[in-house]
């Protein structure tokens, strides 16, 4: 039986994507793994033995997650899937009211500059004149907001609304390329803006300096055709996932981390939500975000072009697309594939008993495990200069770096011990409860996860985060490096 092992939980899998086990059935295969890999049954399992939900189990395109189904005998040459949250059909209707589109017209030039498009059988004038009054809302003009936004536009999307609230940094231009050096410290909207108006000038392009939050994100999405969810965080994307249920939106949902990208589309004509897929984000640091584990340059141009792709066979009305389907590309190994996304009678917003009513009434934080809850014991935390103060001086301290060997590669700490979090509770007895010892990552947010995961495991020496992480401390020198860290 063949488990392939999607890049976000292949640490917990000895980095192989692809495992053979004699397992006949998935309960077995799941055995089979964990006592092979000890350090992935954390991961995959909770500690009351019951499977993540943020975890979901395919056989081919078959969503097997159900222990309902777990015990029932494979076939031979079957293959298993472990797919986390990062984050199709007969064709349709267009999403496009007919009203709207008989009112547009095209001038000369825009017979010309759409000339090939026109000359599609399936796009012809009516798909065209669909394009250029539909209405989309980009959420994101970051990696994967680049792509769509500026094919939308290309396309002749009559109206893009562009949502950030980001600047552009120098990070970014790696794999951002709506945006140049030129835009650096500018807010990513305000560069994409620019670039369209160049692009093309007859479009209605609305850019949106803002964060995402319950209290204004109804009032950003309302009275649009469609919402193309190119964020980078769990939080944003539930967000935008139950505002696009509760306002009767698709959403074309994309997301990437390092050579892998997911694209769906949901909530369209009654059909399933992020939730039916994903039910619960994982817990905070447990799974990396895109700018924590990084992506390769072309990926988001891939992911962001199907998601495009997606979108304006949505507002013409053709083709075949992923309407309760999620579509899985591994751009490292050429692999890729559709898996079918069935709906949730019990979702909690668009399930038959729904519990979520309005996006205000929901707390986002709270939920994706952003918040801390009153009975948990803060995390201490040291400064970057706190830290460098300490390590200057001297004092006695445990330094413990939990990020990822090609991380580690790109910027190295002085005199780190090295641990995997997914070691942490196995290796414990190599710390000293009599010293202090920091965790350092990227952000700061896994050196949390890497406390909390010592503490479950009883380790009762004192520990502390350090604030930020690696990033916040790269204009620390440190004299007797001649660096900065």
């Amino acid at each position: 039986m063949k488990i392939y092992v999607t890049a976000t939980l292949r640490n917990f899998f000895g980095r192989n994507p692809l495992i053979e086990l004699e397992g006949k059935s998935i309960r077995g295969i799941l055995s089979l793994l964990t006592d092979e890999y000890p350090d992935g049954k954390k991961v995959l399992f909770e500690d009351n033995g019951k499977l993540r939900s943020f975890v979901q189990i395919y056989v081919g395109d078959e969503n097997r997650t159900d222990e309902g189904e777990w015990d029932k005998e494979l076939p031979a040459d079957a293959e298993l899937m472990l797919l986390p949250a990062v984050a199709g059909g007969a064709p349709q209707e267009s999403i496009i009211p007919d009203e709207r589109r008989k009112a547009v017209f095209f001038d000369d030039a825009e017979v010309e500059r759409f000339g090939r498009q026109l000359m599609l059988r399936d796009i012809g004038v009516k798909g065209q004149k669909r394009i250029k009054a539909s209405r989309v809302v980009v959420a994101g003009a970051g990696a994967l907001g680049s792509p769509v936004i500026q094919y939308l536009a290309a396309a002749g999307v009559g109206t893009i609304k562009a949502v950030d609230f980001d600047e552009v940094r120098l990070e970014n231009l790696q794999s951002q390329v709506l945006h140049t050096s030129r835009d650096l410290k500018r807010p990513k909207v305000a560069s994409a803006k620019d670039k369209i108006r160049n692009l093309n000038k007859n479009i209605n392009f609305e850019a949106e300096n803002l964060k995402l939050e319950a209290d204004n994100i109804v009032s950003v999405i309302d009275g649009y055709d469609l919402v193309i969810d190119c964020t980078d965080n769990f939080k944003a994307r539930y967000l935008i996932s139950d505002a696009c249920v509760l306002c009767g939106i698709p959403l074309v949902f994309g997301a990437i981390y390092q050579f892998e990208g997911q694209v769906g589309i949901f909530n369209l004509n009654g059909g399933p939500c992020f939730r039916c897929q994903f039910p619960e984000p994982p817990e905070a640091g447990l799974v990396p975000s895109c700018s924590e584990g990084g992506a390769i340059s072309p990926l988001p141009g891939i992911i962001g072009s199907i998601q495009a792709n997606e979108a304006l066979k949505l507002i013409i009305g053709i083709g075949e697309h992923l309407d309760g389907k999620l579509l899985t590309v591994d751009s490292l190994y050429l692999r890729s594939k559709i898996l079918k996304v069935k709906k949730r009678c019990d979702c909690p917003v668009c399930g038959s008993n729904a519990q979520i009513t309005k996006v205000e009434d929901y707390d986002y934080e709270d939920f994706c495990g952003l918040k801390a809850k009153e009975e948990e014991v803060p995390i201490p935390a040291l400064t970057p200069e706190e830290l460098a103060k300490r390590i200057e001086s001297g004092d006695p301290i445990t330094i413990v770096d939990v990020r990822e060997p090609h991380e580690r590669a790109i910027l190295r700490f002085p005199d780190a011990v090295v641990i995997p979090i997914g070691q942490l509770a196995r290796r414990k007895n190599e710390l000293d409860p009599e010293l202090d010892t920091v965790f350092i990552c990227k952000e700061g947010k896994r050196s949390i996860l890497a406390i909390n995961t010592l503490r479950e495991a009883g380790y009762a020496g004192p520990m502390y985060s350090l604030q930020g992480g690696i990033d916040a401390m790269k204009d620390i020198i440190f004299p007797h490096e001649g660096a900065w860290l």
